[in-house]
């Protein structure tokens, strides 16, 4: 259950991570850390647009 809410928290799609055939409970918590919360990226590339990079 907790993986699942770790997807959500990070705005991902129901089963983004959880629907992955054959992955043990850390290896998707392992995934969902080295991950990228998308709003968080979204911000962030924008701001490096604005600035020109």
């Amino acid at each position: 259950m907790i993986v699942e809410w770790v997807e959500w928290l990070m705005g991902l799609p129901l089963g983004h991570v959880t629907a992955i055939p054959g992955l043990t409970r850390g290896q998707q918590l392992q995934i969902l850390g080295n991950g990228v919360v998308p709003q968080q990226e979204t911000t962030a590339f924008a701001a490096l647009l604005d600035l020109g990079v």
